[in-house]
């Protein structure tokens, strides 16, 4: 028979779980599930049975025979701000992270942000895997073989540009307008990904703020607000923000605070006189195209593959 009520055995885990989150509160480890999934999180407790781990917004305790390994990584003070990322193949899914003012997160992300061009027009994408995966619009490729992209990051000597010309289209669908492309490179290259969030749990009023070229000024940062969380347009839904949009802002993320990319920037109204009436493809709809991206894979020897379809017949006159 145990000596300890359970209020006294809850006391006493939770004293050990204290005593274990000091000692370990700097400890940064990914720690890779049998599921697949991989958790990079701090770890505030550990025991022979158990990892338990701060996701920002939720404590989670984990079995440790659901573990597969664990690994701790070094973590800085900015880092080390309770924010966790799942990655789930290709990209990475945010699970709540630090608020910031727009300023210090444009920092933070503006290099992973990029300047999508081809020889008809110009357009904005960002990457979401350190493999050179980057996430645009699809009319913004579509029917094109010839694709530059372009990254700004801060050098020894300021803002340097660097041109990536060998860029192939891994997946695309003009319905959902979105393309999947890929940097083919030789070379290590540091691609900083972005994490995607959670475009369900938006609410309207809340801030948010999209970094593009419109007409071609690379960098341009803008700031609005959800104005509505669902608009349905042409069958269907889009976040509406006042986020100014230009042409060339098209495939660029949308953030929230947190700097997770909840949108992919999309179109604007166009009729004279109107402003801050802005769409983009939810964070959702993107996370399932990528999931499903072998069913939108793109082939090359295929013109009406992915991009381009014929109209239907229509009947001619005199025709029932």
């Amino acid at each position: 028979m145990s000596l300890l009520s359970g209020p006294l055995r809850v006391l006493l885990f939770l004293a050990v779980s204290l005593v274990l989150s000091v000692a370990t509160r700097a400890a940064v480890k990914i720690v890779q599930l049998k599921g697949g999934a991989t958790l990079t999180a701090t770890v505030i407790a550990e025991t022979p049975e158990r990892i338990v781990v701060d996701l920002g917004y939720r404590i989670v305790d984990i079995p440790t025979e659901e573990v597969v390994s664990s690994r701790a990584i070094e973590a800085t003070n900015d880092e080390d701000d309770g924010a966790a990322t799942v990655e789930t193949g290709l990209f990475t899914e945010s699970s709540g992270g630090r608020f910031q003012s727009v300023r210090n997160h444009v920092k933070q992300v503006g290099a992973s942000v990029v300047q999508v061009s081809t020889p008809s027009g110009m357009g904005s994408g960002f990457f979401i895997s350190e493999e050179g995966y980057l996430i645009t619009n699809q009319h913004v490729v579509a029917g094109e073989q010839h694709i530059e992209v372009t990254r700004f990051q801060t050098g020894g000597t300021g803002m340097e540009q660097e041109v990536f010309e060998n860029v192939r289209i891994i997946s695309i669908d003009a319905n959902l307008d979105l393309a999947l492309l890929k940097i083919e490179s030789e070379e290590a290259i540091d691609f900083r990904p972005i994490p995607i969030g959670d475009s369900v749990v938006l609410e309207e009023g809340q801030p948010v703020f999209a970094i593009g070229s419109p007409l071609g000024l690379d960098r341009t940062v803008s700031e609005g607000i959800i104005s509505l969380k669902n608009r349905a347009f042409a069958g269907q839904l889009y976040l509406q923000t006042t986020t100014q949009i230009n042409p060339g802002n098209s495939g660029g993320p949308l953030f929230n605070l947190r700097g997770e990319v909840v949108g992919v920037n999309n179109m604007k109204a166009m009729m004279a006189g109107v402003e801050g009436l802005s769409f983009a493809i939810p964070a959702d709809v993107l996370k399932t195209f990528l999931r499903n991206r072998e069913a939108f894979s793109f082939d090359p020897r295929n013109p009406n593959n992915g991009f381009r379809y014929f109209p239907p017949p229509r009947p001619g006159k005199g025709t029932p």
